[in-house]
């Protein structure tokens, strides 16, 4: 064999490398489907918790108190 031959068949081996490298780095550059590992799910929102002001307990509270007193009286007057 002759280093000419040798160095041509070295540039063919890269050239596959290079082509190989390139569908590689196309494939790895594609958006990910489906739902992220929940190592990011957990590293891309706070673990912090809401807090319900007192006020608004309150207006749930009577909000709730009066849906109960109207299904109460419903249920009464179909009795």
């Amino acid at each position: 064999m002759n280093i000419e031959q040798i160095v041509g068949e070295l540039q063919a081996e890269r050239d596959r490398l290079n082509i190989a490298i390139i569908a590689m780095s196309a494939v790895a550059n594609q958006p990910r489907r489906g739902r992220p590992p929940k190592a990011i799910q957990k590293a891309a929102r706070p673990n912090r918790r809401r807090r319900m002001s007192a006020a608004a307990k309150k207006r749930i509270s009577q909000a709730q108190k009066k849906r109960w007193a109207a299904l109460r009286k419903k249920r009464a007057k179909a009795a």
